[in-house]
């Protein structure tokens, strides 16, 4: 079988389909809402916990964004997935946006965007200050960083570059200061000239997220 991702429009699955363009992986595409009414069946033997992305192949699936890049690097013989000498590198960078700048980054949006998206309650000021708080001082470390070199990697472009930025596509929505950290900027400005990153969604039958209502 064609390996199929399944994915939305929400920032992981967002990943997932970016890294899948950015590789051209010989994949279908397929729009799912696992947690919908009467969906949870459908998904349940592919991932128990009814969330995307999903991969599926022959034999299994895999979950996860960051597992399921890996396995689409594999398939096409890319280094964007680091295998060698900048292996280590790359994963450090992963592991460290997941518990600094990526999850600062998540406090925000989560308040901002998908609390009132989904209706889950009220905006919490005090979450979003912590966020915005924790959002200073990681982004205070990477902008040192980027402020030497284009990408996270200095061998070039890679999955980690992807990772950290998954929430920035939709500061639209989480209003992080940016403008404060213009290598930070500057960087996300490059990833969003890449038109994998910039529409991962072009082409594919995918509806849009539910709006927002005002506060």
């Amino acid at each position: 079988m064609t390996p199929i991702l399944y994915f939305s429009r929400n920032p992981n699955p967002r990943l997932a389909v970016a890294a899948a363009k950015h590789l051209a992986a010989p994949i279908a595409y397929e729009f799912a809402a696992p947690l919908a009414p009467g969906a949870a069946d459908k998904y349940r033997h592919l991932n128990p916990s009814l969330r995307l992305p999903i991969l599926a192949e022959d034999g299994g699936s895999l979950w996860e964004a960051d597992a399921i890049a890996c396995r689409l690097s594999q398939m096409v013989g890319s280094d964007f997935w680091r295998t060698g000498a900048g292996l280590p590198d790359m994963i450090r960078w992963v592991s460290w946006s997941r518990d600094n700048f990526m999850h600062a980054c998540d406090m925000v949006h989560f308040e901002r965007g998908t609390k009132l998206r989904y209706k889950l309650g009220a905006l919490d000021e005090a979450l979003v200050a912590q966020g915005l708080e924790r959002f200073h001082q990681t982004a205070t470390i990477l902008n040192g960083h980027l402020g030497k070199q284009d990408w996270l990697l200095a061998s070039g472009l890679s999955y980690a570059d992807f990772r950290m930025a998954v929430f920035l596509p939709y500061n639209d929505v989480a209003r992080l200061p940016l403008a404060d950290y213009p290598a930070v900027a500057a960087w996300h400005e490059r990833l969003m000239a890449l038109p994998a990153w910039a529409d991962p969604f072009e082409g594919l039958s995918a509806p849009e997220l539910p709006p927002i209502e005002a506060c």
